[in-house]
């Protein structure tokens, strides 16, 4: 529901779609939820971002364990398009981007011409 508090928002989605047997976050993490909450937000849905290789917040530990601890590293608001993210585990939030940058294989050539470029 809307007016659950965000934490536990968190901790349903953790225990119910990732199996999670609990979440662990550091105190600032809950503060900052709580501070939110005081400040309207509340009532925003939760998306949580993590890892594409498993439901918990190791990557290592793939496909869909049970029974795990969700890490929540940290948490983002987005005020404007109205819910709260919470960050899982290691990773980086920006959607799309490879490994290894394509701006490592780019170089000139002996002519002075852009080389590697796709």
């Amino acid at each position: 529901p809307s007016d659950m508090p965000l934490f536990e928002k968190i901790e349903t989605v953790a225990r119910r779609i990732y199996r999670a047997s609990h979440v662990e976050a550091a105190p600032r993490v809950r503060n900052q939820l709580e501070r939110w909450e005081k400040a309207g937000f509340g009532q925003f849905p939760v998306c949580m971002a993590k890892t594409p290789y498993s439901f918990s917040s190791d990557a290592k530990l793939v496909g869909a364990p049970e029974d795990h601890v969700l890490h929540l590293r940290d948490v983002r608001l987005s005020a404007g398009a109205g819910f709260v993210v919470g960050i899982c585990g290691n990773i980086v939030t920006m959607p799309g981007l490879p490994r290894q940058p394509a701006a490592e294989g780019m170089h000139l050539n002996s002519s002075g011409q852009i080389e590697g470029l796709s």
